[in-house]
């Protein structure tokens, strides 16, 4: 088998920097639903085992899937990843964005205006950050 050398071709500038700044809206927007979020929490009935025990009401539990269970801890990770990749020049192509903005306009039909809205601006950078790349080609 002969191996031949691929080149894959980096990120342009502006397609990293968009790109990161998509990673730092994700971790501002769970920064902010943890703000909205964290007085609700009953932590020491979490840490008690209330959850674990179905002692719980609806409404901690809610809480609960709005935390720690939710998509507070993934999509800092997330933010993470993108301001890493953006960083070492990854491209991410448009069907990112494309199915991030499906998945937050699903979410949206089925409860309504939320802060699921705030998901558009990283879906929207992302998808900037594809189009800048590509009119690099």
């Amino acid at each position: 088998m002969i191996e031949t050398e691929q080149r894959e071709r980096s990120a342009s500038t502006t397609a990293a920097r968009l790109t990161r700044l998509a990673g730092w809206s994700l971790i501002a927007i769970a920064a902010l639903h943890t703000a909205v979020f964290i007085p609700q929490a009953p932590w020491g009935d979490w840490i008690d085992g209330s959850l674990r025990s179905a002692e719980a009401d609806m409404e901690s539990v809610a809480v609960f899937w709005a935390l720690p269970g939710g998509i507070v801890v993934p999509g800092a990770l997330a933010g993470a990843l993108l301001i890493r990749s953006a960083g070492l020049g990854t491209r991410f192509g448009l069907g990112v964005s494309l199915a991030l903005a499906a998945w937050v306009s699903a979410c949206l039909w089925l409860i309504g205006p939320s802060g699921f809205m705030f998901l558009y601006v990283t879906a929207g950078l992302l998808a900037a950050a594809a189009v800048a790349d590509r009119r690099r080609r």
